[in-house]
């Protein structure tokens, strides 16, 4: 009997991403071509990041950093969480490799299309729009190392929250260390 194939549409993959749906991180897990979906829905957040932020009257290092932000947190953070993940806090299924942590936490940027809405006045509203959408991404970062890594909810957190704080504190380092 033939199964239904999923569709397959960087706008649909979006959507289910956004609605935070386990099977489509799943999917672009397994997927290896989904790659450069992942890469566009990161770079998709990235253009409405700095936009909201531009249209918002933001400065240019204000739009400048949500530019960049998106990008440094897929790749740094999908290192630090396959890093984190696939050593210190293994589980006994977890089986993968970084480019599948790639995908899925590529994918979980979906919700970042709508910090475009940072530009909403007041000043007040679109900062929360902002903060909604970081939010929403938080949790869809948290679904998506779970799937990639076959991981428990608490061990995925876990694994986000300690990938994360390496991310900042090497940040921090690297920022402390320029030269001003």
């Amino acid at each position: 009997m033939n199964q239904p194939q999923p569709n397959r549409s960087l706008w649909r993959r979006m959507i289910r991403a956004s609605l935070l749906e386990s099977e489509l991180f799943e999917e672009v897990e397994a997927e290896h071509r989904s790659i450069g979906q992942a890469f566009l829905v990161v770079l998709f957040a990235t253009a409405a990041g700095g936009l909201g932020s531009a249209l918002g009257g933001h400065g240019v290092r204000h739009v400048a950093i949500d530019v960049m932000e998106p990008f440094v947190l897929w790749l740094a953070g999908s290192v630090f969480s396959y890093m984190v993940g696939a050593t210190f806090l293994r589980g006994p299924e977890t089986v993968t490799d970084y480019a599948e942590v790639l995908r899925t936490t590529g994918f979980a940027f979906s919700p970042g299309i709508f910090r475009l809405l940072a530009a909403v006045p007041p000043p007040p509203l679109g900062f929360a729009f902002t903060v909604a959408t970081d939010l929403w991404m938080l949790v869809a970062g948290i679904i998506a190392v779970r799937q990639a890594l076959d991981f428990t909810t608490l061990r995925a957190i876990a694994t986000f929250g300690v990938s994360y704080l390496l991310l900042w504190l090497t940040l921090s380092g690297l920022l402390i260390s320029l030269p001003l």
